[in-house]
């Protein structure tokens, strides 16, 4: 899948057959962030993801707040942004956390591998 980047956050491409219309959301920042940007053609998705980035940014600015940041990719577990943002996706859908998503992972992982 590709992603839209703008000023260090990725954003999905998705369509939706019912809208006839482009859609996406910023991928990987903190639950309580949440951007989302639509358009009938790929430059205007594009215009929208930038223009959702840019005022999310000037009000955390004008609230004094610091704005959330897209996962780097690193932790005590290190993996590539992309994987951690399809991880952040997926667990965020599922109503875990990250950590339990990897842990749990570890622990089949090894319980497949010990039964062999």
């Amino acid at each position: 899948m590709d992603y839209l980047e703008y000023k260090g956050y990725k954003g999905s491409v998705e369509y939706s057959k019912e809208d006839d219309c482009l859609f996406g959301k910023v991928q990987g920042i903190a639950n309580k962030a949440l951007i989302l940007y639509e358009g009938q053609t790929l430059d205007e998705l594009r215009k929208d993801f930038e223009h959702g980035i840019d005022s999310y940014l000037e009000g955390c600015r004008a609230d004094g707040i610091e704005p959330a940041k897209p996962f780097s990719g690193r932790m005590n577990l290190r993996m590539p942004s992309d994987l951690h943002a399809r991880i952040a996706a997926f667990v965020s859908s599922k109503g875990t956390t990250i950590n339990d998503f990897i842990n749990r992972a570890i622990v089949n992982e090894l319980e497949h591998e010990l039964a062999y």
